[in-house]
């Protein structure tokens, strides 16, 4: 069978080479609409507000002072799109950031709060201009659920549980201090992480020690007036599998969620720019990012034997593409752009986390703003909405919608690794309208595809479309060019006697609805 994809992959390679010739590859789906059964959360569409580098600070935050028009001190640009995304949930102050976050340095008048040293992100100096009423009324302003971290590796219990306290307590000492903080009625917090990365930069810990330090941190983590919790460990990185065997062995149902890391990074060391990149680099990234799969079914598995009933959510809530930091931006800022190659990962990416929605309930790509792989980039008074930025909106159709089974069938490329990357990516969903949405990805970066969709019991009397795609993979939004890759309708499917037919170009992110 390797040999036989080989020959094939330098078959089409050979005719892509040929002048004005390109292949046209054939793939077929089958939905499986009676199997649907499952939620695809719309937490799976999470982001994350680091304060690292300009996502806070310029990116959502400017201050009520402020020339960039806002309102309350956001940006109205970036709350706009924001709400356009309909995003779920924003998890905050970190990362690395949150286990050296001293809450109580975050509130009150912010011309009194103390300044510290960012030690994680560029040893920039923090003001704590943006605290706790600042995240919690951003996140009322936006509609969506705060997913707070809290500080374990460098906080005590006292001021984990004073927070949570502070937050969401009617009465109380730190209800009367939020009270003469300005905000009498306690915020609504669903989402609590105890602690982040503890196995790294949140106290480089080892499992067993950290599974005694979360059911310490979280007994304390009380539910005040009818606000129900839920607690996220710490949980692996990648392929640390003993890390979730220990937690899910030695915590168990103590916690709601237990949390996953995976980045698409090929070499920690040379991470690769994230604009100059040839095919091999391209498709050898998609292989890295399709291998999610992989780690996730082991995770899921160690977390079935202790959990079969599923009680335990698996949180992705870091995730996405990390690449060198732009030249000439601040060092630890991880400041970097976002082409369609990224836009690729994130499709591919949701297209994974809806096959075992079952078990994950959340998940936040890294991050919002003007970090890694994020929604949007900032310069003063200018926004720039990135290529991921239009898969997420593509794909909102999804979220909470009932998730439908399906089969691919494609010609597949073996990559440097030794990765296999089906040309096809594919998802599909039922919305409560009945309307169902099918999202494909064609990967494949010389030639056509086309696709034939058996539908089985979907019925539909229309289908329409809309498509991301650009000319060159590596072509980004720009300040100076910030339309240079956007969506655009598409029409090129039609339904046959319950066949969908699709022809997708190549390099190419369609999401279509059948009405």
């Amino acid at each position: 069978m390797k040999t036989y994809i080989l020959k094939l992959g330098a078959l089409a390679l050979m005719l892509a080479a040929l002048p004005g010739l390109r292949a046209q590859e054939k793939a077929t789906v089958t939905l499986h609409a009676d199997q649907g059964k499952n939620i695809i959360s719309r937490h799976i569409y999470g982001q994350f507000a680091e304060h690292l580098g300009t996502c806070i600070y310029g990116g959502l935050w400017v201050g009520e002072d402020s020339d960039i028009p806002n309102t309350q001190g956001y940006r109205n640009d970036v709350l706009g799109a924001l709400k356009e995304l309909s995003i779920p949930n924003l998890r905050w102050p970190g990362g690395c950031f949150a286990d050296e976050y001293h809450w109580m340095d975050g509130i009150g008048p912010r011309d009194q709060r103390p300044r510290m040293v960012n030690n994680n992100w560029g040893g920039t100096v923090e003001d704590n201009s943006f605290g706790t009423h600042e995240f919690l009324n951003l996140c009322e302003l936006l509609g969506c659920e705060p997913y707070v971290s809290g500080n374990v590796g460098s906080g005590t219990v006292e001021e984990m549980a004073k927070w949570v306290e502070y937050m969401t307590a009617e009465d109380g000492p730190m209800a009367k201090l939020r009270k003469q903080n300005g905000r009498e009625k306690p915020w609504k917090v669903k989402f609590f992480g105890v602690g982040n990365e503890s196995w790294g930069c949140g106290g480089s810990m080892r499992p067993e020690f950290y599974a005694d330090l979360y059911r310490r941190y979280s007994t304390y983590c009380r539910n005040y007036n009818g606000n129900q919790l839920f607690k996220i460990a710490s949980g692996a990185s990648d392929y640390d599998y003993n890390w979730t065997e220990v937690l899910m062995q030695r915590v168990g149902n103590r916690m709601n969620g237990l949390s996953l890391h995976y980045y698409t990074v090929m070499d920690w060391n040379q991470k690769g720019s994230a604009t100059d990149f040839d095919a091999a680099e391209y498709y050898r990234t998609l292989g890295k990012c399709l291998e999610i799969e992989q780690v996730l079914q082991r995770h899921i598995g160690i977390m079935d034997k202790y959990d079969p009933d599923r009680n335990v959510a698996l949180m992705v809530d870091e995730w996405g593409t990390w690449w060198d930091q732009e030249p000439g931006t601040i060092p630890g800022h991880l400041f970097q752009q976002n082409t369609l190659r990224d836009a690729m990962v994130a499709a591919l990416t949701l297209n994974v986390f809806h096959k075992y929605t079952d078990r994950i309930q959340m998940a936040n790509i890294a991050q919002i703003a003007n970090v890694l792989q994020s929604m949007i980039l900032t310069k003063d008074d200018r926004m720039v909405l990135t290529p991921t930025y239009h898969v997420f909106h593509m794909y909102k159709v999804h979220q909470d919608a009932t998730y439908i089974p399906l089969d691919v069938q494609c010609e597949r490329r073996v990559v440097r690794d030794d990765r296999i990357v089906p040309t096809l990516s594919a998802t599909a969903s039922r919305d409560d309208e009945g309307t169902v949405h099918i999202s494909l990805a064609n990967i494949d970066l010389e030639n056509t595809c086309d696709v034939e969709i058996a539908l089985g019991d979907v019925k539909g009397k229309s289908v329409s479309g809309i498509i991301l795609t650009t000319r060159n993979i590596d072509d980004h939004n720009t300040f100076e060019q910030p339309d240079k890759v956007k969506p655009a309708d598409f029409s090129d499917a039609r339904l046959v006697k319950g066949t969908l037919k699709v022809t997708l170009p190549a390099k190419s992110i369609v999401t279509l609805s059948i009405r």
